[in-house]
């Protein structure tokens, strides 16, 4: 990382360490849902529930989560492909609102810039949900009625839009079915499989082993590879939580002021440029909560690389994990420390992106020459097993109606 990115960061760190500390209490805790009925036969929904999908219905379940309530864990396991049907009724009552309001939320306001919450498309009081692993699930919107596709497997948890502190008075009701895919149906999880088409050793023989910074000293190493179109890639990431990390510097502060303290304002601070085939990234990721960002946050950078995969973009990533500051020996200035195993980094990003439903194959290559320890441009020492991370994007992942002519 640059010394005038570095800078930059700690100049805003005051604010941010400020900020801090007055949200530690809003982190959310996960409490258990009251299971009010539960009935796993096939019949047909009670004519007054709302129409259902046509596959058929193996859970039928009602829970209730109360205001004081972050996250709940209902119990069911859910397959990638089944419909998830989920109604709710019931009213919560904020102290600080002027009347109750129901499981689609409080419209957003000003204040609500000043409040983190689990997701932050929807407003306060709003039912969510999310399927699978608490640490890379991304939350949904629920409202008082939602049909949706499960992704993945996974156990499914309901919440209410809320931070810890700010809890409302009152009981949501929620009806939850689950139904198995359509017959007709096609939906495909994304497949461990040993190799993917297309992608050998001649591919890798193109590929450099790391990245390097504006001096050409050698960096963080290239650790998984992405198959799939720009609007593809754009999309996965997107669907799975990850923030487009701003390009300029003087951008990043307007909007930073703009969003005062949201969770993008913070994941949006400016990586340093790396250099991959004579260029910077194309696009940088963030990832993390949006308290902890100030010293750590998952990143990545990736290239469009200079030749394709059987008519397929490739693009060429490199991914690590701050979790910290340390000295940068380039210059004896401040800058990120990352986790020396980036192994786990390149886990996090598989699980993250394979939990939207958009991945069509997952495999890992170790390449020849694989690299398995090393220091960044900056000084900090990394290891790895060697192993590359490839994965194929589906062709649900393409969004046609996205044009885009320029990388950033």
């Amino acid at each position: 990382m640059s010394p005038i990115i570095s800078v930059m960061k700690l100049s805003v760190r005051p604010l941010l360490l400020s900020t801090v500390l007055v949200l530690l209490p809003l982190l959310p805790v996960s409490l258990g849902a009251q299971l009010v009925r539960q009935d796993r036969s096939s019949q047909a929904p009670s004519p007054e529930a709302p129409k259902t999908p046509s596959g058929k219905r193996r859970v039928a379940q009602e829970v209730q989560i109360t205001g004081e309530q972050s996250w709940s864990d209902t119990g069911i396991e859910v397959q990638p492909g089944e419909h998830i049907v989920v109604t709710a009724t019931g009213k919560l009552r904020y102290a600080d609102a002027k009347e109750d309001n129901g499981p689609d939320g409080i419209t957003r306001g000003f204040k609500d810039l000043l409040r983190i919450l689990p997701f932050n498309g929807a407003g306060r009081g709003a039912l969510i949900g999310r399927v699978g692993d608490a640490e890379i699930a991304q939350p949904f919107l629920l409202g008082a009625r939602r049909d949706f596709v499960a992704p993945v497997a996974g156990r499914l948890a309901i919440g209410i839009n809320q931070s810890s502190d700010d809890t409302g008075e009152g009981t949501y009701t929620v009806h939850i079915d689950i139904h198995a895919p359509a017959p007709d149906a096609v939906y495909r999880p994304a497949r461990q499989v040993k190799t993917i088409s297309g992608v050998d050793s001649s591919v890798f023989a193109k590929i450099p082993r790391r990245v390097v910074d504006k001096d050409g000293n050698s960096g963080d190493m290239v650790n998984f590879l992405i198959l799939g179109s720009e609007d593809a890639m754009k999309k996965v990431f997107t669907a799975a939580g990850w923030v487009k990390v701003d390009a300029d510097v003087r951008g990043t502060v307007l909007h930073g002021i703009l969003e005062s303290i949201s969770k993008e304002s913070y994941l949006t601070m400016p990586m340093s440029p790396l250099y991959l085939f004579d260029r910077s990234q194309d696009y940088g990721w963030a990832h993390a909560e949006p308290i902890k960002v100030v010293a750590s946050r998952n990143h990545l950078r990736i290239w469009k690389a200079p030749f394709q995969i059987d008519g397929q973009t490739l693009w060429i990533g490199a991914a690590t994990h701050d979790i910290g500051f340390e000295r940068d020996e380039r210059n004896d200035g401040i800058t990120h420390k990352i986790d020396p195993d980036v192994d786990l980094e390149r886990g996090y990003v598989e699980k993250t992106l394979i939990s939207t439903g958009l991945v069509a194959e997952v495999t890992h290559v170790l390449p020849a020459g694989a690299l398995k320890e090393a220091r960044t441009a900056t000084g900090g020492s990394f290891h790895s097993d060697g192993r590359v991370l490839i994965l194929k994007l589906n062709d649900s992942a393409r969004d046609v109606s996205a044009k885009s002519s320029s990388p950033h």
